[in-house]
Parts: structure tokens; sequence; C-alpha cells
């Protein structure tokens, strides 16, 4: 082979290798947060599960300006195996804090803020069929506050409103993806009964089964479920007027299968034990005024997660809750979603054989490792009842904090 074809090659294949160490570096950088939580007094900042990237560099520590709890930050550039710089970023020293990790179920009780449309209900005429809601331009998972200058917060308060508008256009205001707008409604005459109708089914309230993930004795506050309590025709998440939570016993459980997830099923206790404060992407939060309960266990912060063996409290029977094996695969502080930061697979073959894996109820549970609270399940593969997902427990802490008294 000429000469000029092998030097060819060889360039090719040296530029291809090139390419492929740059994919390789820009998607490490890339998984790396721009801020990093760490001990107070740590030493350096390493990383669990990427054992490969290390602190090369360090700038010096500063007070954080204003902040009363006296964190403070420093500079860190992290390199590939300690020679290749990656990425500089910041890290913020905090006291480690500590919470009661619980594993118990609760049930959760939440009027929402307005009317949720969650369904249309053409109505006949001489005309044909009508529909005065679609023709105002509403659709499902609107939220309906206010009805002919009326506040409206329940089903009873829509339908007040529209017997008194007596046929008569009536202005509705409604939210959608988090923006108001304003629309007219006509309510028309239902040729049955005569009463007036808008052609539509709204729901004001919502009840469920989650996990309570911890209690935090300092504030007096409560973090469950992982994820927001939204509507099961819609999708839409709650927007919450009031709520409480009680205790459940939990009576039997439908084992989950590909394709078809399963279900904790329970009694509801009537004595309240918390008042519901938020209803949020990241769970449901608020204060607790029930017997405080579960393991004192410090928080880990998202560096600190290594893939491998780690637990989950769980209550499948009773009002008690048990240690489960699972292993999580896979550590992502970079996630969009961050009810999906942690990909983890049930291992424990008694709860695989009770449940078939992660089922309806569980979300909330706490996932344990290396002695601390690391995060809680929220999501169920479908296909795959065994894998789930998990959201940090620090960042259930942060929003924890945010609504106490």
């Amino acid at each position: 082979m000429p000469k000029h074809r092998i030097l060819c090659r060889l360039l090719a294949g040296m530029g291809c290798v090139s390419l492929l160490a740059g994919v390789v570096l820009w998607g490490t950088a890339a998984a790396l947060p721009d801020t990093f939580y760490t001990p107070a007094g740590e030493a350096s900042l390493r990383i669990a599960s990427m054992p490969w990237v290390s602190a090369v560099r360090t700038s010096g520590t500063v007070a954080r300006a204003g902040n009363a709890s006296g964190d403070k930050s420093r500079n860190v550039t992290l390199a590939l195996l300690g020679v290749i710089p990656l990425k500089t970023v910041r890290t913020v020293e905090r006291e480690t804090r500590s919470v009661q990790a619980c594993g118990t179920p609760f049930g959760v009780k939440m009027f929402s803020d307005g009317a949720l449309v969650v369904a249309f209900s053409d109505q006949y005429t001489d005309l044909g069929t009508e529909n005065p809601a679609k023709e105002a331009g509403l659709r499902l998972g609107d939220l309906i506050v206010s009805a002919g200058g009326r506040a409206v917060r329940s089903n009873e308060e829509l339908s007040a409103a529209i017997t008194a508008a007596g046929g008569s256009a009536l202005s509705i205001v409604y939210r959608r993806d988090g923006r108001e707008y304003t629309t007219t409604l006509t309510p028309m005459t239902d040729s049955t009964t005569g009463a007036y109708r808008a052609g539509l089914w709204v729901r004001d309230s919502s009840a469920g089964i989650g996990t309570m993930t911890f209690l935090d004795p300092a504030n007096g506050t409560f973090a469950g479920l992982g994820h927001a309590i939204s509507d099961t025709d819609t999708g839409t998440d709650i927007a919450l007027l009031s709520g409480e939570i009680v205790p459940v016993t939990i009576t039997g459980c439908v084992s989950g299968a590909a394709g078809s997830p399963g279900e904790l099923r329970g009694e509801f206790s009537a004595a309240a034990a918390g008042t519901v404060l938020a209803n949020d992407t990241t769970g449901v939060y608020g204060c607790y005024t029930g017997p405080m309960e579960g393991e004192s266990l410090p928080l880990a912060w998202p560096q600190q997660i290594e893939p491998g063996e780690a637990e989950i409290l769980v209550t499948i029977s009773g009002s008690t809750p048990r240690r489960y094996t699972v292993r999580i695969e896979r550590v992502d502080m970079t996630s969009s979603d961050p009810n999906r930061n942690l990909l983890l697979r049930v291992t424990d073959p008694e709860l695989l054989a009770a449940t078939g894996g992660i089922v309806q109820g569980m979300s909330g549970s706490p996932i344990l490792q290396n002695g601390c609270l690391v995060g809680a399940v929220t999501h169920v593969l479908v296909n795959d009842p065994s894998r789930g997902y998990g959201i940090f427990a620090s960042t259930m802490l942060e929003k924890a904090d945010a609504i106490a008294p």
C-alpha cells in the first residue's frame, strides 16, 4: 500500500480518536452541575458516581454575602483522572441536616383553588348538539377560578353562577399552563330538565394514598410523595386551596406487571395528622401535627450518592415500614426533571414476590444508602415494575424549608 494512503488512514484514525475523546469530555462536563453543596469543613470535593473526576484546584474560601447562615463558597476546578480540566464549579458549605426518615403510608385530602375541567358533555337542542364550554374555548385541564364576577372554589359555586346568569353570557376566568385567561360562556337550556347547562364536568377535590418521606423536627414539617398530586383524568397538577393528611393502614396490594401498574390499598383514619401547604412538582409538603416518628438520618448531597446497593423504607401491610433492598443504577445530577434524578431496581425477593416491584402508593418511600437518606421513590417504569425513578432528598428538604412556618 502506498505510503501516502497509510498516512491518510493514520491521520483519519487519529481524528476519530480525537473526536471521540472530545465527545467524552463534553459529556462528562455536561453531567456536572454548576454548584455543589458540601458538608462544612470537607477538605475536597468528591463525586461518588464519577470517581474518575477529581478536584485539582481550589480558590480561596469566602463567606456568602448577606447570608446569615454563614455558608462559605469557593471555586473548584474538576479534572478527568486528575489531569484533563473539565469544569470549574462553585461549592457551598452547608451544615449536614438530619431528619426522621419515615416510609409510613398517609392519606392526602385536597381541595383545589378553583374548578378543574375534567370532561365535556354535549347538550341536545332542536338544532342538534351544542357545547357552550367548547365554544368558549375551554379545554380539559383548565382551572376555572371565576364565573360571572364570582370567585369559584367548588363545583357548587360554579353551578350557582351558571344558574344566576339565566341563559345570559357570563365572563369566565380560567388558568392554563400558569397563565390566566378570560372568555365568555353562554349557558344553554337543557331540553329535558329546563336547567341551564355549560356542557362541562368539573372537579374541586382529590384524595389518595402516598408514602411519607421524612419529618423535620426542627421546623415541624413533613415531605412526601416526591411528585405533585395530579388529576387522574387530565394529568393536571391540583392547584391547592386547602388540604390535610391522615394516617393510613395498608390492607392489601395489587401486584404490578408489565403494562399494568399495581397499587397499595388502605383505610384512612379520621384523625388529621397535618395540614398541606404545598402541592409541588417535587412533592407534597406541610405542617405536621401527629406524633414524631421514623429513624433519624443525615441527608446526603447528590455527589455523595453512588450507583450500587441501597434500601427503601416501604409499608406494604399495616402501618409499619420495613427495609427492602434495591440497586441504584444511575445518578443524574443535572436532569431537567427532578423526579428522575435516580434510576433504581428492586432486588429484594420478598418485595418482588409481594408487589412485583414498585406500585402506586409507594411514591415518597425513602431511599437509604450508607446510613444516609439519599432520595425518595417517585415513579415506576410501566413496562418493568421492578424499576423506577427517584428524587434527591436534598431537593425535597429545600422545598420543605421554603414552606416552613
